[in-house]
């Protein structure tokens, strides 16, 4: 393992997280949203993400699990949720015949405590780093002497 690869998994965690929080904002900013371009009311967004693994040589000397050595996080893609939500607005110039519309399926509740989830991820990434920098920075000053 390098010495850097630290930063590298810590790296990889705030942009998985930065790429969380945008999600959320477009979730949030879009929660009125009946009519897309695509045609129908906006549709809530996830990350989806899984563990960056790599493949190591046997006998290299790392610590890996069945030839593979983790290396933080990677995006996996962005999930649409499509369920539907309609609400009773027959004044809505997108309601059907009977006064429904289609609206979207982004709850503020849920997008909420996800953004404090990921801002609370994103800090603990950094104060990781910062961690991992003065380690390194005191394995330097050692080598120094």
């Amino acid at each position: 393992m390098g010495i850097f690869n630290g930063l590298e998994i810590n790296a990889s965690g705030l942009a998985l997280e930065r790429l969380k929080l945008d999600t959320i904002s477009t979730n949030i900013a879009n929660v009125n949203t009946t009519r897309t371009p695509e045609g129908g009311p906006y549709k809530r967004k996830t990350v989806q993400f899984s563990e960056s693994l790599k493949n190591t040589q046997a006998g290299s000397g790392k610590l890996s699990l069945g030839g593979q050595t983790s290396y933080g996080v990677k995006v996996t893609g962005i999930q649409t949720d499509n369920t539907e939500k309609t609400s009773y607005d027959p004044t809505n110039p997108d309601a059907d015949q009977n006064g429904y519309v289609r609206t979207s399926n982004v709850n503020m509740a849920d997008e909420m405590v996800d953004m404090i989830q990921a801002m609370r991820t994103y800090e603990a990434n950094s104060s990781a780093a910062e961690m991992n920098k003065t380690i390194l920075k005191n394995a330097l000053e050692i080598s120094k002497n």
